[in-house]
C-alpha cells in the first residue's frame, strides 16, 4: 500500500468509530517507526536513557504552595493541559525542576503517560521530565513517545494507582535520526495533526446538521394528528434513516417517540364505543375488599386524581390510577422478628426493576415472616414500579412474568395489581414508561440533589387514560411493529459500527512494513475527500 492508498483511505479509517484517534496513534507509530517518510534513515532503535536524562518530581511542603504567583510555577498532573502545563500554583521552595525543551510525563495515578511539553518549573512527585540530550529535537522525543502511552499504562505498576517509574522510562526505545530528518517528520507528523483536526471538526459538524435534521423529522412525526398523518410522517422517517441516523443510540429517540405517540392514540384507528369504566373501578374495588378481608392490606381512603395536563382522544377515560389498581408497599429491611417464624426469600430492589424488563442476576434475600408471604410475593402480571433514586429511576415500570419462586418487592418499589380484564397491565406499564408517566413522576417528585423520589399517594393519584379495551390491543400491537422497526434500525447501525470498525482495523493492519510520503497533491486530493459527505444507506 503507498501514499496514495494511504491518503485515500485516511478519511475512511476517520469514520470508524473512534477512527480519528485511531488515525492520529497510526500515524505516531509510522513516525516512530520511521516508516512516514519514503526516504528515512535505517537506523537500529536506542533506549531512552542512552539520548535522554530523567528528572523524578519530588512535591515540595504543602505550606510553601500557593495560588497567589509568589515563587516558582508549580506542575502536577492536575495542570497537564493539551501540549502544555496550565499555570495554576506556585511554590516558595522548588524542590526538582523541569525546564523548557523537557518533555513533562505523568508518571502516577489516572492520567498516567500523558505527555506534556514543559515550561520552566518546579514539579510534584506525580511528574516527571524526560531531558533530550544534544542530538534529540523536544518536539521529535514527545511524539516519539506518543505510540509508547498506552503500554506505559497497562505496563505500569501499583494496584490503585499506576505508577512508572526510571526502569519503564529507559526501556523505551526509539530511532535517533539526523537533525534534518527529525525536522521532516516533525513537518509531517504536524500536518497529519492538522488533517486529524479539520476531520474530526467537520464530523462534529455533520453531526449537529444530522441530529437537528432528525429531530426536525421526528417533532413532524411527534406533530401528527391523526393515523394518517403519523403514517405519511413515518415514511418521511423511514426512507431518509441512512441521512438521519449515525449511531445506535440515535434511534432511542424515536423508539420513547412513539410510546407518546401511542399514549395520545395516535397509533391506531379510534373504536366506536368506550370503556366500561365503572366495570373497571367494581373489579378494583372487589379485589380491594378481599384483600382487606384477608389482612394483606389495610382499609384506605381513596386518593382524588392529580391534575391531567394531557390531552387524549374524547372517547377514552381519564381517572385515578387508585380507582383501577391495588397499590401495595414493599417489605422493609432490617425488621425485628424476634419470636416469629420467618423463611428467606429473594425480593426485587430498585436496580431490579427497570423500564419494561427486570435485571435478575445477582438477586439479594431478605428474611420475613411466614405469613407475610402472601402480601409481600409477587405473581405474574403484577406491575413493579419504583419508588426512586437518581432521576432516571423514579416510576420505572416492568410487569413481572414469574421465573422466581416466592419474590418479593422490597419497600422502594411498589406493587401494583390490576383486576380487570378490561385494563391491560401492558397498557399501564407503556403510559408509565412513556413521556406522559415520566413527566408526571418527575414533576411530583421529593427532589433533592441528584435524587428525586415519588410516594404512593403521588402513584395512586396519577391520571391513567384508559381507552377501549379493543383499542389497548391495536395500540400496543402497532406500537410492536413499529419498535421492532427501531430494533432493526439498530441492529443495522451496530453493523454498519463493527464493519467499519473491522475495515479500519484490516487498513491499519496492512501498514505494517510500508513507507508513506505525504505529497502536496495527495493532500490536497484527500482534503477534497474529507468534505462534509451525505450519509451512505
Amino acid at each position: 500500500m503507498d501514499a496514495q492508498q494511504f491518503l485515500a483511505e485516511f478519511g475512511h479509517i476517520a469514520n470508524a468509530p473512534g477512527g480519528v484517534a485511531r488515525m492520529r496513534q497510526l500515524v505516531f507509530s509510522l513516525a516512530s517507526e520511521g516508516k512516514l517518510l519514503a526516504d528515512c534513515e535505517q537506523l537500529e532503535s536506542t533506549h531512552l536513557d542512552e539520548v535522554a536524562d530523567f528528572v523524578m518530581g519530588q512535591a515540595p511542603p504543602g505550606n510553601e504552595c500557593n495560588t497567589t504567583g509568589n515563587g516558582t510555577v508549580f506542575v502536577k498532573t492536575g495542570e497537564f493541559g493539551d501540549l502544555h502545563p496550565v499555570v495554576r500554583e506556585w511554590t516558595t521552595k522548588p524542590l526538582k525542576m523541569a525546564k523548557d525543551g523537557d518533555v513533562l510525563i505523568c508518571v502516577v495515578g489516572a492520567t498516567v503517560g500523558k505527555l506534556n511539553l514543559a515550561i520552566d518549573c518546579a514539579i510534584g512527585r506525580s511528574v516527571a521530565a524526560i531531558r533530550p540530550r544534544a542530538g534529540l529535537t523536544t518536539k521529535y522525543l514527545y511524539f516519539m513517545l506518543m505510540p509508547f502511552t498506552l503500554r506505559l499504562r497497562s505496563d505500569s505498576r501499583g494496584s490503585a494507582q499506576g505508577v512508572i517509574g526510571k526502569a519503564e522510562l529507559s526501556a523505551v526505545k526509539l530511532r535517533v535520526p539526523s537533525d534534518e530528518e527529525q525536522s521532516r517528520i516533525i513537518a509531517k507528523v504536524d500536518e497529519l495533526m492538522a488533517l486529524c483536526d479539520k476531520l474530526e471538526a467537520q464530523q462534529q459538524d455533520r453531526r449537529k446538521l444530522q441530529n437537528a435534521l432528525r429531530q426536525f423529522t421526528l417533532q413532524a412525526v411527534a406533530s401528527a394528528t391523526s393515523p394518517h398523518e403519523l403514517q405519511t410522517t413515518w415514511a418521511r422517517l423511514a426512507d431518509n434513516f441512512g441521512r438521519l441516523f449515525h449511531a445506535p443510540a440515535d434511534v432511542d429517540d424515536v423508539a420513547a417517540e412513539l410510546k407518546n405517540l401511542a399514549v395520545r392514540g395516535l397509533l391506531a384507528e379510534a373504536s366506536a364505543t368506550s370503556p366500561d369504566l365503572a366495570a373497571i373501578k367494581a373489579d378494583c374495588s372487589q379485589l380491594r375488599a378481599q384483600y382487606i378481608a384477608d389482612g394483606l392490606m389495610r382499609r384506605q381512603k381513596l386518593v382524588g386524581m392529580a391534575e391531567c395536563e394531557e390531552s387524549y382522544p374524547d372517547h377514552w377515560a381519564v381517572t385515578a390510577f387508585d380507582e383501577v389498581a391495588v397499590v401495595i408497599g414493599g417489605v422493609t429491611k432490617g425488621r425485628d422478628l424476634r419470636g416469629k417464624q420467618v423463611i428467606v426469600c429473594p425480593y426485587l430492589a430498585v436496580a431490579n426493576v427497570q423500564r419494561g424488563h427486570f435485571k435478575l442476576e445477582g438477586l439479594k434475600s431478605i428474611e420475613i415472616s411466614a405469613d407475610e408471604l402472601a402480601k409481600y410475593q409477587v405473581r405474574e402480571g403484577d406491575l413493579l414500579i419504583t419508588e426512586g433514586g437518581d432521576w432516571d429511576k423514579v416510576g420505572r415500570t416492568a410487569i413481572w412474568r414469574d421465573g422466581v419462586a416466592n419474590c418479593l418487592h422490597q419497600n422502594h418499589v411498589f406493587k401494583a395489581r390490576v383486576p380487570s380484564k378490561q385494563l391491560l397491565s401492558e397498557w399501564v406499564e407503556l403510559v408509565f414508561n412513556s413521556g406522559v408517566g415520566r413527566n408526571y413522576f418527575a414533576g411530583a417528585s421529593k427532589q433533592t440533589t441528584n435524587l428525586a423520589s415519588i410516594n404512593m399517594t403521588q402513584l395512586r393519584s396519577f391520571a391513567l387514560p384508559i381507552p377501549p379495551l379493543d383499542e389497548q390491543h391495536r395500540i400496543l400491537s402497532a406500537l410492536s411493529k413499529l419498535t421492532a422497526h427501531c430494533n432493526e434500525w439498530r441492529r443495522q447501525l451496530e453493523r454498519k459500527q463493527a464493519l467499519s470498525a473491522l475495515l479500519a482495523t484490516t487498513v491499519v493492519s496492512g501498514f505494517t512494513g510500508i513507507n508513506v510520503e505525504q505529497q502536496d497533491d495527495a493532500l490536497a486530493n484527500t482534503d477534497q475527500n474529507i468534505e462534509l459527505e451525505e450519509i451512505s444507506e
